[in-house]
């Protein structure tokens, strides 16, 4: 089974083509109200970490306020830098039709699928989407997390909160193989109960669903870094694969 991000980017084939296909449509989220925000300082884990700040939608109701969270992207001036001539040269050479950002949609799409099957272990439903060596890795390692981190490893559409490609890679191998590599890091909340003291680097937000309070839960910010990995030899079914799954302190 092929891991295809998005159309413009691969040649689609496999159930999760179609679900990333057809994923990047409108999707009905429930509306949110952040009640608390941690510092601005705070690490996110991996990488360069956003910036996290309120924004208060007022209504023509009396006493009914909202709040959403706005995130902003700072990212490092010279791996911008690098990546876009890294994007340049893989349209170039490799793909013509390539575009980050509808790569980074996929991804997201991709992100999504991967970690909620990674949560419950259905390891056969990942054969041919992650790479044979690291999903071997993780059928060692995720039996063995507790309950609380298995949860925590999978991530909802409407959870992620902030996405960026990390480093590109091109490279070929002794016998003229060409492949390119694009890390993505994905930030998103969780309501696993995980103990205080970890993961490190996770942020703490008092959540309240729906458009009027009904309770308050309580979610963290996760990191997690996938990579994905095409190769672009003549001939060879342009499928992108996982060849590296992180989640900071539940796999690394």
């Amino acid at each position: 089974m092929a891991l295809p991000v998005r159309s413009c980017c691969v040649r689609a084939h496999g159930v999760l083509s179609r679900f990333l296909r057809h994923g990047s449509g409108s999707s009905s989220l429930i509306p949110v109200v952040i009640k608390r925000l941690p510092s601005a300082s705070a690490a996110c884990g991996l990488g360069r970490a956003p910036a996290f700040s309120t924004a208060r939608l007022y209504s023509s109701e009396p006493q009914r306020t909202n709040q959403k969270m706005v995130v902003v992207g700072i990212p490092n001036p010279f791996i911008w830098f690098r990546t876009r001539v890294y994007y340049f040269l893989i349209r170039a050479y490799f793909d013509q039709e390539f575009n980050i950002d509808d790569f980074t949609e996929g991804a997201k799409h991709a992100f999504a699928r991967v970690s909620k099957l990674l949560s419950q272990c259905k390891f056969e439903a990942l054969e041919g989407l992650v790479a044979k060596d690291v999903l071997e890795r993780l059928q060692q390692q995720c039996p063995l997390l507790p309950q609380t981190h298995q949860q925590a490893l999978a991530a909802d559409m409407s959870d992620i909160m902030y996405t960026t490609p990390g480093d590109v890679g091109i490279y070929y191998d002794d016998n003229g193989r060409k492949f390119v590599s694009i890390l993505m890091r994905f930030w998103y909340l969780t309501s696993a109960r995980l103990p205080e003291e970890t993961p490190e680097g996770t942020k703490v937000f008092q959540v309240a669903f729906g458009e009027e309070e009904r309770g308050e839960e309580t979610k963290r910010l996760l990191t997690a870094n996938y990579e994905f990995q095409r190769e672009f030899t003549k001939g060879v079914l342009p499928d992108w694969t996982i060849t590296r799954v992180e989640h900071s302190k539940l796999l690394d």
